[in-house]
């Protein structure tokens, strides 16, 4: 149904005379008579009855009435929906207890007017689909993977180089060890169940394990963090990496250490993706305030893979 027909009828409906309508919609009076009949040969009813004092409603127009305001109501809901500002700025983060979940909590305390809606999808690819598709706004990711770069659609910023931590329970090796040089991991057993081959993050971790003859072992199920924390901390042989800002908690008597990797320190580079063509105005606000609150890491000694996005 056309809805420019239904706003004339209602515009003569409530005024009583073609002529208010058609001076309400800046339109001419014949156009108003001429949307009407298109209305009424659609609907198959007359709607209106011509008298001297103006334009009545029949009874089929009085019974018309009120879904056409409904109509109207719905249309204008519609447009409200997708209107540059009107909804939610949509995210995609990894993880909800990780760095880039840290980043946007920091940004919804700066920007408590702007709406967000968090999502979390599984990898890159998935990501980009979805930015590519209008389904999300903007995602955080290490932006690459060796041999599929980004789409040229696809604008990308790097916004913090997050080190990475070692995690062991209070009977390891290296639990008393304030800081860990890199060298001294290799014969250890790293142990990360959360890898999946294909992703982002396990293209990083096999750069980082070829680099610097590690042994990152990711079998068995993912149980989550909870059920990671508690093997580290009945397993003396593993440890974990975990980054420096993602927020765990757990028992006391666990006597988990986290403790710096040096020499140099492996980062993991957040990187911020947007489509070029997206309008939500919400979005330069985003891209502003982590120019401005996330410099990343500046210490010298660190490592990234070759294929990470620079600065």
């Amino acid at each position: 149904m056309d809805l420019d027909t239904v706003r004339t009828f209602l515009a003569a409906a409530d005024t009583g005379q073609f002529q208010e309508a058609a001076a309400e919609l800046a339109i001419t009076q014949q156009a108003v008579s001429k949307r009407i009949a298109a209305l009424e040969r659609d609907l198959g009813v007359r709607l209106f009855t011509r008298t001297p004092r103006g334009a009545e409603l029949t009874i089929d127009g009085q019974a018309f009435l009120p879904h056409a305001r409904d109509l109207l109501r719905v249309a204008e809901r519609a447009v409200a929906s997708v209107r540059a500002g009107s909804r939610p700025l949509r995210v995609d983060v990894l993880a909800s207890r990780g760095a880039q979940s840290g980043l946007l909590r920091e940004f919804h305390r700066a920007h408590p007017e702007i709406e967000l809606d968090v999502v979390m999808l599984f990898d890159i690819d998935t990501a980009v689909a979805a930015i590519r598709s209008g389904v999300i706004d903007a995602s955080f990711r290490a932006v690459a993977v060796p041999g599929r770069p980004l789409p040229d659609d696809i604008r990308s910023v790097r916004v913090l180089d997050e080190p990475l931590q070692l995690l062991t329970g209070p009977a390891h090796a290296l639990a008393s060890s304030r800081s860990v040089p890199l060298a001294r991991l290799t014969g250890h057993r790293i142990w990360m169940p959360g890898i999946v081959q294909g992703t982002e993050w396990a293209a990083y971790y096999d750069d980082l394990v070829a680099e610097f003859d590690l042994t990152i072992e990711a079998t068995g199920p993912n149980f989550g963090s909870d059920a990671l924390l508690d093997t580290i901390a009945d397993t003396p042989a593993l440890a974990t990496f975990m980054g420096e800002h993602t927020r765990l908690v757990w028992p006391t008597g666990y006597g988990l250490r986290r403790i710096p990797v040096t020499g140099p320190t492996p980062v993991y580079p957040h990187s911020l993706l947007w489509h070029r063509d997206n309008s939500h105005p919400a979005l330069p606000t985003l891209r502003d305030h982590l120019a401005t609150t996330t410099p990343g890491h500046s210490a010298p000694d660190t490592w990234v893979p070759a294929w990470a996005t620079p600065h």
